[in-house]
């Protein structure tokens, strides 16, 4: 890709991509760049970097899948992952919507609480592709009243491009059902984490969380401030959500020079920061929704703080667009 710089740090780590692949990762191509899509593992992006000119050696935008994890069909161990129809946890997998109780399936213990949706789970279809650009579709069918699942139909789809500027993603959603529809979305990047990472954001306000990692107050916390002038990522130990934001982070890796800036539009409007301190990666996420939006709102909440999320009347859809931009410090 002719935007990406060409780090001062020789310490690119060896990577093949054709171990990675099992045969149904798609390949996306610009100049030296590469992205490597995972439809079969919840329509992921398995890795993102540019192909360094001695052989073997890449400088990784995202942290890289591995082959053990596309073996096993885990979104987690992706690059990044789509967020749909809502981005984070629900408490006790459980809310009300128009009157009406939802019960989610849930785990017990702390995965009771219900996670990042279902897209991120199942298999997304390619719809269409080319060489350094690809569409792919999900639709999600109600179970019949009474049955376990998202009680409401959709489809969506994520159109993934690499050019010039760096690597993008549109993501869309249309509710198919006949009533109203609750619905988050977003992307959930992993980030390689080196020493000295530093990341930027404007934002104004950190959800403080409870023992079960859920949002219980809003508050001017320490890292709203440092995020502003520049959070060094390993000072922080953190899996919050942020309001406020302004739709854009700046990750900086100063002992290699290179830097890579998120943008998202509207309505990816809040921003979650994960970074558990000794992991070799952090993740910083462009969402629609506060976690636990829908139970937020009915602890009074609605209007008095934005939480986010939307409802899709019948046919109605939403759409967001995000990317990451490469650069040089």
């Amino acid at each position: 890709m002719t935007a990406a710089p060409t780090p001062r740090s020789s310490s690119a780590p060896p990577f093949d991509a054709a171990e990675l692949d099992d045969g149904q990762l798609v390949t996306l191509t610009h100049g030296r760049s590469h992205a490597l899509i995972a439809p079969h593992v919840g329509g992921s992006i398995a890795a993102w970097y540019d192909q360094e000119r001695q052989a073997g050696t890449a400088q990784h935008w995202l942290r890289p899948a591995t082959r053990t994890a596309i073996e096993a069909r885990d979104p987690l161990g992706m690059a990044s992952f789509p967020l749909m129809p809502y981005c984070n946890r629900i408490r006790d997998g459980r809310f009300r919507f128009e009157g009406e109780m939802i019960d989610l399936p849930s785990g017990t213990g702390a995965l009771r609480h219900a996670l990042h949706g279902h897209a991120w789970r199942r298999p997304w279809r390619v719809e269409s592709q080319q060489a350094n650009a690809l569409t792919l579709y999900f639709v999600h069918e109600a179970p019949a009243r009474g049955g376990e699942g998202w009680p409401f139909s959709y489809e969506a789809r994520q159109h993934i491009t690499l050019d010039e500027t760096g690597l993008s993603v549109r993501l869309w959603a249309r509710n198919l059902g006949s009533r109203t529809m609750p619905f988050g979305f977003g992307h959930h990047p992993y980030y390689p984490k080196p020493p000295g990472t530093r990341l930027s954001a404007r934002v104004r306000a950190m959800w403080e969380i409870d023992a079960e990692v859920l949002p219980v107050t809003l508050s001017a916390h320490p890292a709203v401030d440092a995020l502003e002038s520049g959070l060094i990522v390993d000072d922080f130990d953190l899996d919050n959500n942020f309001s406020g934001w302004r739709r854009e982070a700046l990750i900086e890796w100063p002992h290699e020079g290179r830097r890579l800036t998120l943008r998202a539009g509207a309505p990816l409007d809040y921003f979650v920061l994960y970074s558990a301190q000794g992991l070799p990666w952090f993740c910083a996420e462009p969402v629609s929704n506060t976690t636990d939006w829908l139970n937020l709102q009915l602890g009074g909440l609605a209007g008095r703080l934005d939480v986010g999320g939307t409802a899709l009347a019948p046919g109605e859809s939403v759409e967001a667009q995000l990317g990451w931009v490469p650069g040089r410090i």
